[in-house]
């Protein structure tokens, strides 16, 4: 098994390194707090919090989308490992501005079980509300009548966008929690694998793939996806994701939708224009709006090779939110 190179100092605080350089590259746009803790700086207002979170290893997600119009705070765990209970309840604390705490995160065991008992904490310990959006947009890990074993992947980003800007609208935490919720439930994602991306702990790869082959439906860590095949095409590959992501929803012929082509580490933005090309031919010929466009590495595996195609249905409500502006190191309209 080959060892990946990769210019660090010592592995095991490579994230707490990696969190000191995103923060320091905002320029006073944000704070590092104890426990891997990024947060917004800025003065607290009126309003139910929005805090993101999951493993590190997924730059820019999660520290990344921290800003106005964004999230409040993203806490952090180790390499493809979910933050832990207390850091989650230091996090909450951090962000609250009275009116309790959303949470939004990829459905992932180690993630749910982690944000579930910081949430019990929260409001046993400091009677913080919270709620809580598990992404489940990854069509290739469960069929739509398993909903719950989904994993959340690309989707995380435009969740976390509507609900950045709805914290900063509505008054009530259970009014972000449903508009949250809805961005949810209408978003969906497939990605391919060309190669893996490694442990920087490690240097080893997550999985191992043949020279000549990849895998549609892969997960951000290795896991399974839905087909293994030779490399094929660009416009072949890219069919058969889009089979799979538009019957699934499905979507369907007057359906306006905002369109995510995710660089999954170490793929070249060629590549991902040439998917993107023929995802629009795919969506004008199914009668389906594109509204707006994002490519580019949102969230990515490390030096994964490959990328994710993701769309949200839209309707006045959720394009309003995904419109509204917002600020952060990764991202900003």
């Amino acid at each position: 098994m080959r060892r990946v190179k990769k210019i660090l100092n010592d592995p095991a605080k490579v994230v707490e390194e990696t969190l000191e350089g995103m923060n320091l590259a905002g320029d006073g746009a944000t704070r590092l707090l104890p426990g891997n803790i990024i947060v917004a700086d800025r003065e607290k207002t009126d309003k139910p919090a929005l805090l993101i979170g999951g493993g590190s290893g997924h730059e820019p997600m999660f520290a990344g989308y921290v800003g106005p119009g964004l999230a409040d705070g993203a806490v952090c765990g180790q390499v493809f490992a979910a933050p832990s209970p207390d850091a989650i309840v230091a996090a909450t604390k951090a962000v609250d501005c009275g009116k309790g705490v959303l949470y939004v995160y990829g459905n992932y065991s180690g993630d749910n079980m982690n944000f579930d008992i910081g949430a019990e904490l929260a409001d046993e310990d400091e009677n913080i509300a919270t709620r809580t959006v598990r992404v489940r947009d990854d069509v290739a890990a469960a069929p739509v009548e398993r909903m719950d074993d989904r994993r959340g992947i690309a989707g995380d980003f435009f969740v976390i966008k509507v609900a950045g800007a709805a914290s900063e609208a509505v008054d009530t935490l259970e009014e972000l929690h449903r508009i949250a919720a809805k961005a949810e439930a209408n978003t969906r994602s497939i990605g391919i694998a060309v190669s893996a991306g490694s442990i920087p702990e490690t240097g080893e790869p997550t999985f191992e793939l043949g020279e000549d082959e990849i895998e549609i439906g892969m997960g951000a860590h290795g896991e399974p996806g839905a087909k293994r095949q030779k490399l094929a095409p660009a416009d072949e590959i890219v069919d058969q994701m889009m089979d799979l992501l538009l019957a699934d929803l499905p979507f369907k012929k007057g359906d306006e939708v905002a369109l995510l082509i995710n660089n999954l580490g170490s793929s070249t933005p060629m590549e991902l224009f040439v998917a993107n090309r023929r995802v629009r031919a795919r969506l004008a010929d199914a009668g389906i709006t594109v509204h707006r466009t994002e490519v580019g590495p949102f969230i990515t595996s490390q030096e994964m090779a490959g990328y994710s195609i993701t769309l949200m249905r839209l309707d006045d409500e959720l394009k309003g939110y995904l419109d509204a502006p917002a600020s952060s190191l990764a991202y900003s309209n």
